[in-house]
């Protein structure tokens, strides 16, 4: 692994080490819902599932832009 690649991985390991911290709060990560989701979902494994789908989906969208620009 290189030395960018490294750099690229911190900023998640951090995240991911806040988040073990201070809980993960479902109504930040998805903020267009109008209703509590920390109610709704009031287990923590759960909530962990939800993030952990939220950041996968955001990891891909990258992958496929970056496919777009390649093609360019």
């Amino acid at each position: 692994m290189s030395f960018t690649e490294e750099m690229d991985d911190q900023p998640d390991k951090i995240d991911q080490e806040e988040e073990k911290k201070r809980g993960i709060d479902l109504n930040v990560l998805f903020p267009e819902k109008g209703y509590d989701l920390n109610r709704l979902f009031p287990d923590e494994g759960t909530k962990k599932l939800l993030y952990e789908l939220r950041r996968n989906k955001r990891d891909i969208d990258r992958f496929i832009k970056s496919l777009y620009v390649e093609e360019e």
